[in-house]
């Protein structure tokens, strides 16, 4: 496994910088946004595809820096229920696979999507509960006149551009939001469909991470490293389900950690021996979300935490067999 970055936290200066500073902190392995929710702040899909030699002036940045790319994240709604929405963002996915082939990527970021209840829907209808009947309705129509049929396709076009792994967020709000929602879509759609593993979206609705894993097994194309804080008492009073402000620390029952800041060093290193027993190889990658401290304070922090729980791609070795 490799310790990497997702950058987006540093949209406000250059790639060159940000692999400079990461550099430093003893970072070469990261992720980038190409569109979407993460923005395209240290990769324009456009300007790449639109100039041959971009591409090639890109890896050699990357060469300087001594640094790899993970993934390629496009956190978008690309069954959207407006049009115009949905529309740009599958052709960010679409621009992103075309990108990752130029630079050797094989892996995009971003979510299931989330569409309406009817074709006549204007926002997304994310469905929590089994009756009335009114919401399995909903979920019919959603999985099997919307969701499946696209995916069905979006994987045939991936594939035409050499991606064997769509790496999906399973984000509440999104219909991929646990391990069995997950595999209900890979199952219909096929084994290019994985898990961007993020344990923060998943501890907060009760599932455990380690056990997750295990289920997962196979499937797991991406790992998210980022830590959430369960306010107990807030939970007792009101659940898990929270729609308050993120700011509102004081009041929401969860809130987004730098790693370390949720949970202790016990619980990552059996999420990361769990993925090193599951046969995941990849990066641990960073999201910093953390909204009490800075940028740099929480990156520094959480590489800091990281680098004594990560197991290395190094193979096992046991002397005494």
């Amino acid at each position: 496994m490799k310790l990497g970055v997702l950058t987006v936290l540093y949209s406000g200066i250059s790639l060159e910088e940000t692999l400079k500073k990461l550099n430093a902190l003893g970072v070469y392995e990261v992720e980038l946004g190409v569109g979407g929710f993460p923005g395209n702040a240290h990769l324009n899909a456009e300007e790449i595809l639109g100039d041959d030699t971009k591409a090639e002036d890109f890896k050699a940045l990357l060469k300087k820096y001594n640094t790899t790319i993970s993934a390629l994240s496009v956190h978008g709604n690309p069954v959207h229920p407006n049009k115009e929405v949905a529309e740009k963002a599958h052709n960010e996915f679409v621009n992103a696979c075309k990108v990752a082939k130029l630079l050797n990527v094989n892996t995009i970021i971003t979510f299931s999507g989330c569409p309406g209840d009817s074709p006549t829907a204007q926002l997304p209808n994310w469905v929590t509960c089994a009756w009335p009947n009114d919401f399995t309705e909903i979920l019919d129509y959603q999985w099997n006149e919307v969701l499946i049929p696209y995916w069905k396709n979006a994987v045939k076009e991936a594939n035409s551009y050499g991606i064997k792994k769509i790496a999906l967020e399973m984000h509440p709000g999104f219909c991929a939001y646990n391990p069995h929602t997950l595999l209900k879509l890979r199952n219909a759609v096929g084994d290019t469909i994985g898990a961007n593993f993020d344990p923060s979206h998943l501890i907060w609705q009760g599932i455990d991470p380690v056990l997750a894993i295990r289920h997962l097994k196979g499937a797991i194309y991406h790992f998210h490293a980022k830590d959430v804080k369960i306010d107990k008492y807030n939970t007792s009073l009101n659940g898990v389900l929270d729609t308050r402000s993120y700011d509102n620390f004081e009041d929401r029952s969860w809130s987004f950690r730098s790693v370390g800041y949720g949970h202790d060093t016990s619980v990552w290193k059996e999420m990361i021996s769990a993925l090193r027993i599951s046969g995941y190889d990849g990066a641990i990658s960073i999201e910093h979300e953390d909204g009490l401290m800075s940028i740099n304070e929480g990156l520094t922090k959480a590489i800091r935490f990281l680098q004594q729980v990560v197991i290395t791609e190094e193979p096992p070795e046991m002397w005494w067999l």
